[in-house]
């Protein structure tokens, strides 16, 4: 049996919805932009293994890999110029990578606290 003495709930159709602020946006922002750092240092991390064990270049996967790495890394190519190639892209590459952590989940951590 049911408290005659309490109001019936309104469904008004006319007012807007108004949903409380919960950080849900903010956390989802935050995932995106940790998420698409770690992709970023994945494939320059990737293709720093790829070219040390000596991957074959002419391979679709290999080449895709580099491609990516290449457009990622393309404001600090040429940083390093050492005489080991193997040093050099390892510091040419590695550099953004850990740039590309560093910034993303910085960033991701000062979203989440709005």
């Amino acid at each position: 049996m049911s408290n005659s003495h309490e109001p019936m709930p309104v469904n008004d159709p006319y007012t807007p919805y108004t949903p409380h602020r919960d950080g849900a946006g903010a956390n989802r922002a935050a995932l995106i932009i940790h998420t698409m750092a770690d992709v970023a240092a994945a494939f320059l991390g990737l293709w720093i293994l790829l070219y040390l064990l000596g991957a074959n270049e002419g391979n679709v996967f290999v080449g895709f890999v580099h491609g990516i790495a290449d457009w990622l890394a393309g404001w600090s190519q040429d940083i390093f110029t050492m005489e080991s190639e193997g040093l050099r892209v390892f510091l040419n590459y590695g550099l953004p990578a850990v740039i590309y952590l560093l910034l993303g989940h910085g960033i991701a951590s000062r979203v989440r606290r709005l």
